[in-house]
This record gives C-alpha cells, structure tokens and sequence, in this order.
C-alpha cells in the first residue's frame, strides 16, 4: 500500500488544503462530522494521528507521519463508516458488486439491473468503469480517491456533486477521478 516508503503521495501544506479536505470530507460524509475532524486530526497534529490510529496505519505501511496523511485518513475514515470501499487491482467483479452494494451512500435505484451479463467478466479497472457509468444513469457517481496505490478507494455519492469533490481535491494538491465518464 501507500506510505512513506513507496512513493510520494501528495499532501496538504497549509489551512487552504485544510479547508478543501474537510470539504471534501463534509461531501463525502455529511452526517458524519467525526470524518473531517480524522482529517482535521490528521493535518494538525499528524504525530499525534499516527500514534491513536497506528493499527489502522501498520495495515497500509505508514509508521510516521507524510504528507499525504490527512488523505490516508479522510480515506480510512470513510471505509471505517462505509462510505468507501477499497478495491484490490484485480479485485473480482462479485466481490466488487457485493462491496459496493455496502456502500451506507449507495443509490436508492439499484444500478445492477442495467449491467449486461458480459461486464461482469472484465478486469477489475474496466468494471469499476463500468459501475460508474450505471450509477451515473441513476444520478449516482463513483469516484477513486486516488492514494497512489494499486488500489481503487471507491466513494459514492450524488452525481451533480462529483465535480465540486475533483475540484477540492485538486485544491488540495491531491486527485480524484470520476468512474466511467
């Protein structure tokens, strides 16, 4: 996984960062307050946030702070409500359909009944893509918080606001990417 030693990951350097990753977490969490204030946690006191979460972190090879740390947490503070789902680049299409079903922010419509039989026999990337092309004819969005990994961290949430979320984290310095646009 992603950490000090596997390469850079982009991380906030000053309060304007702050503010976009807490936004990003108030979008992506938005009765959960306790997600941005891991973040919060996270880029103010990041020796701090690594010693209370320092199993969690072990789990991704992260043993000291980094700069990308407010992300890993706004990441790990998702999947820990279910409000993401962490795909493994070859991750199989049933255990992909199964995580994202647990999704707490999941479409009410179910987009499975749109898929054709075949889609389900793509490569982990091509299925997410997917996915994301028929939450969006539900008015759904999936999008990969990008940690620089072999992984996909796969949030959900309402399609009109998916740009506002590429856009804070760009502001960030960070990246996510829509599925299936």
């Amino acid at each position: 996984m992603s950490g000090p030693g596997s390469g850079p990951v982009p991380g906030p350097a000053d309060s304007g960062a702050l503010t976009s990753l807490t936004g990003a977490a108030a979008l992506l969490a938005p009765d959960l307050p306790a997600v941005a204030e891991q973040v919060r946690h996270a880029h103010e006191d990041p020796e701090g946030y690594v010693r209370t979460y320092a199993d969690r972190l072990e789990d991704r090879g992260i043993g000291e702070p980094f700069p990308g740390l407010a992300w890993i947490s706004l990441v790990d503070a998702l999947d820990e409500h279910k409000l993401l789902a962490e795909f493994d680049w070859k991750e199989d299409a049933d255990e992909i359909r199964c995580r994202l079903r647990g999704l707490a922010s999941r479409p009410s419509v179910d987009p499975w009944v749109l898929f054709d039989e075949g889609e389900t026999e793509l490569p982990t990337h091509d299925f997410l893509k997917a996915c994301g092309r028929h939450y969006r004819e539900v008015g759904a969005a999936l999008v990969v918080l990008d940690i620089e990994s072999d992984c996909y961290p796969v949030a959900c949430l309402r399609a009109r606001r998916a740009d506002e979320l590429v856009s804070l984290a760009k502001d960030a310095g960070l990246a996510v990417w829509p599925l299936g646009v």
